[in-house]
């Protein structure tokens, strides 16, 4: 018995091996319901099609969903003049420009995850993010972390619904 499942699995992972080496391997897939790479968009902060070959991508668009890249707000300023609530604007404003660029809208928003470098910055982080879900909010993670880069007291990644194409 042992003996004939060592011969499936041989022949299995051979046979799999020959349809990967003749770029067939997908075949079927979709009636299985899988996905394959070419289902992946990788798209620019413009929603178009990324050329060259970014070592991250701001948006990638997989079935019926939009990822959105961690968006810090990158300041040069002296420490002195950083607030979260500049940071925490300009943050959503990038997360809304690409949420809309990826087909979708703050409305269809599923989950944020939010990065700041002081968890006392929570309630003014709180405050500037509840403008700009005023029909109800995400499902969210809020986490302390040490720091960000860019000099940015925040940072948010999030996933979306496509809307629209």
């Amino acid at each position: 018995m042992l003996s004939i499942r060592s011969t499936r699995r041989k022949f299995g992972a051979t046979f799999a091996s020959v349809l990967t080496g003749l770029g067939i391997a997908g075949v079927g897939s979709s009636a299985t319901g899988a996905e394959t790479v070419r289902d992946v968009e990788k798209l620019g902060a413009d929603g178009k099609p990324e050329t060259g070959t970014p070592f991250i991508m701001p948006i990638v668009r997989h079935n019926g969903l939009i990822y959105v890249a961690g968006q810090g707000a990158h300041d040069d300023r002296p420490p002195t003049q950083w607030d979260i609530a500049s940071h925490t604007r300009k943050v959503m404003d990038q997360i809304k420009n690409l949420v809309e660029h990826g087909g979708s809208s703050m409305d269809c928003v599923l989950q944020l995850g939010v990065f700041l470098t002081k968890i006392e910055d929570f309630d003014g982080m709180n405050k500037v993010f509840r403008t700009y879900f005023p029909n109800g909010g995400p499902a969210r993670t809020t986490v302390a972390v040490a720091a960000l880069p860019g000099n940015s007291l925040v940072e948010i990644n999030c996933i979306a619904a496509v809307t629209r194409k």
